[in-house]
């Protein structure tokens, strides 16, 4: 699993960095960023989960590898 920021739908809330700061970090303009190439082990499900569901947005997705 990981998880993907679409950066033409992120407008830079920083929910999931100051949330889930394992998975995400910011950009020089305070946009998310994920952190790697965003894969995930499944004792970071929840805070994957939690970015998600935080992003007013909705540019966060979890996909299957």
């Amino acid at each position: 699993m990981r998880v993907v920021i679409d950066d033409d739908v992120c407008s830079g809330h920083g929910r999931c960095y100051v949330l889930s700061p394992t998975l995400f970090t910011d950009d020089d303009r305070g946009y998310g960023q994920v952190t790697g190439d965003g894969t995930f082990a499944d004792d970071d499900r929840s805070a994957a989960e939690r970015a998600v569901g935080s992003c007013p947005e909705h540019a966060i997705t979890i996909v299957d590898r």
